[in-house]
């Protein structure tokens, strides 16, 4: 095509930079869902959109299912697919209203006799499932799938009789946990984040950054991972990096780790685009479709993550 001297338009990554190479992997391998929510946060587009998107996943009890999250499959609701559903409203402004009221009823519906969230409600049993989710009859509260949701309602300032019981619920796992696994330890992140008792939350943040060094739950040097063991039930190689926990230099998690493993970490997260354009998944695959549909979100929180820290401009 000839030259015309027309600038590119605003929304269009420089060509071959990393980010215009994940654009070319999302438009080629991503769910509508995921394909809306590249657009809106590098491309200009509109959160409407991704409402749109995202109302596909949607059930009438108020949750969320239908693979959403993509290691669960088959279209009954499910806590882990409501809180997927929860991050992406967050993601774009609109976690609140009518919408979010239906979703604490769901959440009301599906918790525990202690107010808290089971990972999967046994409803999911028939279904397609990553055999690392166990499927059980009683399923037990889980702060896994309790924490990221309170935190993420408290986030944006949504008030249900719900949250008082799961608030509770997440402060007292928290303080209790003494031997962890990386997401067990972002899911407490991600409640710590937005808890409403700061002071508290920096507190139990600190103990909790003192037990991730102390396990070894971060692998601190990219270039000697065999120091840093793979929690049990892991994949081999599924290590967790700085960056995984402080996604943000905004998060009480970035307190843990010192300006050079923070670097280290994001020189290791950018150098793992690969040559289609998308970021690997870690944990272990099981199913063709899951992995696939897993990588865009992957690759969607790597730019993110990236971005936040000043990595590139898009």
């Amino acid at each position: 095509m000839a030259e015309t001297g027309v600038p590119p338009l605003p929304s269009t990554p420089p060509a071959r930079s990393p980010l215009f190479r994940a654009e070319q992997f999302v438009w080629l391998t991503a769910r509508v869902l995921e394909q809306r929510l590249f657009a809106y946060h590098f491309l200009h587009g509109g959160p409407e959109a991704v409402e749109t998107a995202l109302d596909a996943y949607r059930n009438e009890d108020g949750g969320y299912g239908h693979a959403l999250e993509p290691d669960l499959r088959g279209p009954v609701s499910q806590p882990l697919h409501t809180a997927h559903a929860l991050r992406v409203l967050d993601a774009v402004g609109r976690c609140g209203g009518q919408r979010v009221e239906r979703v604490c009823r769901y959440l009301t519906s599906v918790s525990t006799p202690d107010g808290a969230l089971p990972a999967v409600h046994p409803g999911q049993r028939g279904y397609p499932t990553a055999p690392f989710v166990p499927v059980v009859d009683d399923p037990p509260s889980e702060l896994l799938a309790t924490g990221p949701v309170v935190g993420l309602l408290h986030r944006n300032e949504v008030w249900h009789a719900w949250l008082f019981r799961a608030t509770d619920f997440c402060w007292q796992a928290v303080a209790s946990l003494e031997k962890s696994h990386p997401y067990e330890v972002q899911a407490a992140v991600a409640f710590l984040d937005s808890a409403p008792d700061r002071p508290r939350a920096q507190a139990a943040a600190d103990r909790l950054g003192r037990l991730v060094r102390e396990q070894r739950l971060a692998a601190l040097d990219p270039d000697r991972l065999d120091a840093f063991p793979v929690a049990s039930g892991y994949a081999p190689g599924e290590h967790h990096f700085p960056h995984d926990f402080a996604r943000s230099p905004d998060s009480l998690a970035r307190g843990w780790f010192t300006d050079a493993e923070m670097a280290r970490s994001l020189d290791h997260l950018a150098a793992g685009q690969q040559e289609d354009g998308g970021w690997p998944i870690s944990w272990r695959r099981w199913a063709p479709a899951p992995a696939l549909e897993a990588r865009p979100l992957v690759t969607i929180e790597a730019l993110r993550t990236l971005r936040a820290y000043g990595r590139f401009v898009g």
